[in-house]
């Protein structure tokens, strides 16, 4: 059966998700360059003479495997497109002395000496259009009107520059906007990647979280602001905790005065806006929308309560709201009571089996995950929301792919872990995370820092000691 088309970005996510469930790089890039070397040798004359034309990063690592094969069978010359000691990688470094009596002088490199031109100059993941020596070598491969075989995806593509292969041999599965007319005969070849690298959530989600600049200044990493409490204390506090464990700069709580001041004791580093009156009201809803203009993510619900003014009040802050949102607990109810608040917006819900059935109407069958995985995708797709399902197995869709996620434990059903899960999200967002990419991430996270709470805390844990905990993920895995 094909493989469904996966966006170009998740191919590092792959690779790194493959890593930790214990297939190394170094295999995945051996099978890569074995079977690119499969189609040139089953598809070419044995005195086919074959240049292969490497850059400095895994695209070019799997080229210099490629070349090992093939020059087992054919005349094969390699072709570096940077000095060596650029190339980046030690896999690649040693792919590559494995085939150093066959590397021949850049200079020397002429199309028409040559059958079959390999491309493996550069992968996935592009950022705009290919510069020197890359853009020339594009453009001579492109001039010689030579069979030319692409690795994984057609050098310089998606940009306008790319070569323009007869063959791309792609990995795993072909990478969305691939054609035929950009990138030739398209070929998926398997390289070993696990299933589970591609179903379930993994420290390579973390390839999706923009670094943050060197010379980034304070607000720079994000500003979330956290609405909600009133009833309850301690939800906004965590949500507001997590969202500053996660990295982001500044996180304001805006919660009803009696909540006010126990959030602000769970931590200085919270700015915490008192709102006037016991509980959110459409009072606020006016200074709410204008504080979130400062910020860049809008967190709306934990421990809130029910009661109707409060629903009608978050209702109208959602449907103000210009920002990003993440939408949990009492919030979740406001959303399903009136869907067309939710139109325009962007972000992401996160509800259990109950809030669920109060967002869409929908009751969740317990033990089917491949169902229950099949109407959250269903749900996001038609609220235009990325939605996160929590549960035994976390499922995860923006509406059109689905990821879950299977790193908790039983001791985390304690109370204020969506809380912690909420805040994440947020805090991922603010930080420049895509919603679908900040859910998957936040998932992870939450549920790895949890795990390594459960190791000091047994079933005594809190979730104030996930918390503590985030920093430890973000180190391992940033």
């Amino acid at each position: 059966m094909a493989r469904q088309a996966i966006p170009p970005e998740e191919v590092k996510v792959l690779d790194a998700n493959a890593s930790y469930l214990g297939v190394r790089t170094i295999v995945l890039m051996e099978n890569a360059g074995a079977a690119v070397a499969k189609h040139v040798i089953s598809a070419h004359k044995p005195e086919s003479k074959v240049a292969v034309i490497c850059g400095k990063g895994n695209n070019g690592g799997d080229g210099f495997v490629c070349a090992r094969y093939i020059s087992s069978r054919m005349s094969t010359h390699v072709f570096l497109a940077e000095p060596e000691h650029e190339i980046t990688g030690n896999i690649a470094r040693l792919n590559l002395d494995r085939v150093r009596d066959r590397i021949k002088p850049l200079p020397s490199f002429d199309p028409k000496q040559y059958d079959l031109l390999v491309d493996a100059l550069l992968g996935v993941g592009l950022q705009g259009r290919p510069r020197e020596p890359y853009s020339g070598l594009i453009k001579r491969i492109n001039e010689s009107k030579k069979t030319v075989v692409s690795i994984d995806v057609p050098s310089g593509w998606p940009s306008d520059l790319h070569v323009r292969p007869d063959v791309t041999v792609t990995l795993h599965a072909p990478k969305i906007g691939m054609d035929r007319k950009n990138s030739g005969r398209i070929v998926v070849e398997g390289i070993g990647i696990p299933e589970d690298a591609e179903t379930y959530c993994g420290p390579g989600d973390f390839v999706l979280l923009p670094r943050r600049r060197k010379d980034a200044h304070k607000g720079d990493a994000g500003r979330v602001l956290v609405i909600g409490g009133g009833p309850y204390t301690g939800a906004p506090a965590f949500a507001g905790m997590a969202a500053m464990r996660s990295g982001v700069d500044l996180t304001f709580v805006a919660t009803p005065e009696p909540a006010a001041l126990p959030v602000s004791i769970y931590s200085p580093s919270l700015i915490v806006k008192p709102l006037k009156g016991d509980i959110l009201s459409g009072d606020h809803v006016e200074g709410l929308l204008e504080s979130s203009d400062g910020c860049d993510v809008v967190a709306i619900g934990p421990g809130l309560g029910n009661a109707d003014e409060t629903l009608r009040a978050v209702q109208e802050t959602i449907k103000g709201c210009k920002k990003p949102l993440v939408i949990d607990a009492d919030a979740i109810a406001a959303c399903g009571a009136n869907p067309r608040i939710l139109k325009g917006k962007s972000g992401v819900i996160t509800p259990h089996t109950g809030e669920f059935k109060k967002l869409t109407g929908k009751t969740l069958p317990p033990n089917d995950l491949d169902k229950r995985a099949a109407m959250v995708k269903e749900a996001a797709s038609k609220l235009k929301m990325t939605i996160l399902l929590k549960g035994p197995v976390d499922v995860i869709s923006d509406g059109r792919y689905v990821k879950l996620n299977r790193i908790h434990n039983e001791a985390m059903t304690v109370g204020g872990t969506g809380d912690v899960l909420m805040g994440l999200v947020a805090g991922m967002m603010a930080q420049k995370a895509a919603p679908f990419a900040a859910a998957r991430i936040a998932a992870f996270t939450n549920g790895l820092a949890g795990n390594l709470a459960f190791e000091e805390k047994s079933f005594g844990l809190l979730s104030t000691d996930i918390i503590d905990k985030i920093p430890l993920v973000l180190r391992r895995y940033l």
